[in-house]
């Protein structure tokens, strides 16, 4: 549909804004052949960054992320200064680092996946669903390429382009870096080991962690590459990176799909008390 193609951003500066013009002219635009309108979103308007996408593939996509997600928790599991950490410290640094960590476990593991835009409803739509709340048949199993919807049957909460493109320009710049397996372990450290979390207790020592991490890895880079004097500088913008990556967003499209609503935060409190 046309109507469908149309970006709100550019539809938002029409002197013709009522609900009633869109829906009369949605419907003229469906009679009439297709124009130079439907490139609009691909000269550089903001609105295709905003339009929701969802794995192409979600069984192998969300099966990878989760094997991603088993070794990383291995892991921190297996971190002798992790362990000597009280347990609530040890859940707040996991609750607040698993994410970064299992995309800096994508990168290493070099995992691909590609999504698909999901079309949003058009006005009428809305409107008809909006008037037929009442007669709505069971909701069935998400569909690849449809939104998840929770038990609920409320509506999906699906990433947007811009916020995947995030996770594969992330992905890429580490591809480009050829990063080798200390280097991954040693900016992992980094991340695992952040001091500035409220309600943490061993700041000090926690502080010092970090700190070591990123001393190990200063000394590796300096040692094995060099030739490189600016190297230990790109990782550390690898690092900054990783500040742009919701933690939402990684669990609606590689969690959601396959666990539905379970909280992430009670399914990685069962992961870290498990023997992985």
């Amino acid at each position: 549909m046309a109507c469908l193609e149309r970006c709100r951003c550019c539809a938002d500066s029409r002197r013709h804004s009522s609900i009633l013009y869109n829906i009369l002219r949605s419907e003229e635009r469906e009679a009439s052949p297709a124009g130079p309108r439907q490139g609009l979103a691909s000269r550089g308007c903001p609105c295709g960054t905003r339009r929701r996408v969802a794995l192409r593939s979600p069984q192998v996509a969300c099966k990878a992320a989760s094997a991603v997600l088993v070794k990383t928790l291995r892991f921190v599991q297996n971190v002798p200064c992790f362990q000597e950490l009280p347990l609530e410290e040890q859940l707040l640094l996991v609750r607040s680092c698993w994410a970064p960590l299992l995309v800096l476990g994508l990168a290493q593991d070099r995992v691909h996946f590609e999504t698909v835009e999901c079309a949003e409803p058009s006005m009428l739509q809305r409107i008809l669903t909006t008037r037929r709340q009442g007669e709505q048949p069971p909701p069935r199993g998400p569909a690849p390429g449809r939104p998840h919807r929770g038990p609920d049957g409320g509506g999906p909460h699906l990433p947007s382009a811009g916020e995947i493109q995030a996770i594969k320009g992330f992905l890429a710049k580490c591809w480009s870096l050829d990063i080798s397996t200390k280097e991954y372990a040693y900016l992992k450290g980094t991340v695992l080991f952040n001091p500035d979390l409220p309600g943490l207790q061993c700041t000090q020592y926690i502080e010092g962690l970090q700190r070591e991490a990123q001393q190990a890895l200063n000394e590796h880079v300096r040692l094995i590459h060099r030739g490189d004097e600016a190297r230990f500088a790109k990782l550390n913008v690898v690092l900054s990176l990783l500040r742009s990556i919701n933690a939402n967003v990684i669990a609606e499209l590689f969690f959601k799909p396959i666990i539905g609503a379970v909280n992430m935060d009670d399914m990685l409190l069962e992961m870290l008390c498990a023997k992985l």
